[in-house]
């Protein structure tokens, strides 16, 4: 495990953890049946029947997993 050979900063510290910052998703629109459907690209969609149960997991328009 690499040890650092010299104590750093406070200041040097912060400055480096300031960097990391979360990034917004990118959504993408779809209308479905008249619905205007907002989904975060390549994850699978839950589908479910007329009453709300959830059925399975869809990928590209493929059954992938059971729920």
């Amino acid at each position: 495990m690499a040890v650092p050979k010299r104590k750093m900063s406070r200041a040097s510290t912060r400055m480096r953890r300031a960097q990391w910052k979360a990034e917004v998703p990118t959504l993408v629109k779809t209308v479905e049946n008249g619905k205007t459907v907002y989904s975060l690209p390549h994850r699978a969609k839950v589908v479910t029947d007329s009453v709300g149960t959830e059925l399975f997991l869809e990928y590209k328009g493929r059954k992938v997993a059971d729920v």
